[in-house]
């Protein structure tokens, strides 16, 4: 199965936990022409009324000044890795299995399947580390 990984920038924001406040930040990068694929949100732990959401892509100037006027940065302490591919029963496990045969720790994961294709989101706490796991599972994608 051929499995398209690229490297993603991922951007942050902090979120108050009220209702609207998510929709206060993606309303911004929405009037900006942000066209996201991956948004996650929650709350911040060890913060009363306080949320995080993480999105990507951010592009072009325009979107740029948008999110950082939103409170959003480039996150420096995460690397980020989108995998596309056919969807299939236990592909997830396939991805994650692969990567911890190298010795490669996750940060995060998450994926949906829409369809007939699936879209995974990885994070990682290093650039090293992403760039072995992109090696990694473009070696292996013929084989998944």
């Amino acid at each position: 199965m051929k499995l398209d990984v690229s490297r993603v920038d991922v951007w942050a924001a902090s979120i108050k936990d009220r209702p609207g406040g998510l929709a206060q930040k993606l309303d911004a990068l929405a009037q900006a022409g942000a066209n996201l694929e991956f948004v996650i949100a929650r709350r911040a732990p060890g913060k009363p009324r306080t949320g995080v959401v993480f999105v990507t892509p951010i592009k072009g100037a325009r979107q740029v000044k948008a999110a950082k006027q939103a409170g959003f940065k480039k996150t420096a302490s995460l690397r980020g890795l989108r995998i596309a591919a056919g969807d299939k029963p236990g592909l997830g496990a396939k991805l994650t299995i692969q990567l911890a045969d190298a010795g490669i720790n996750l940060r995060g994961f998450s994926g949906a399947a829409i369809g007939k294709r699936a879209i995974f989101h990885l994070a990682f706490d290093s650039s090293t580390d992403a760039g072995k796991a992109m090696r990694r599972l473009k070696a292996v994608s013929a084989k998944l």
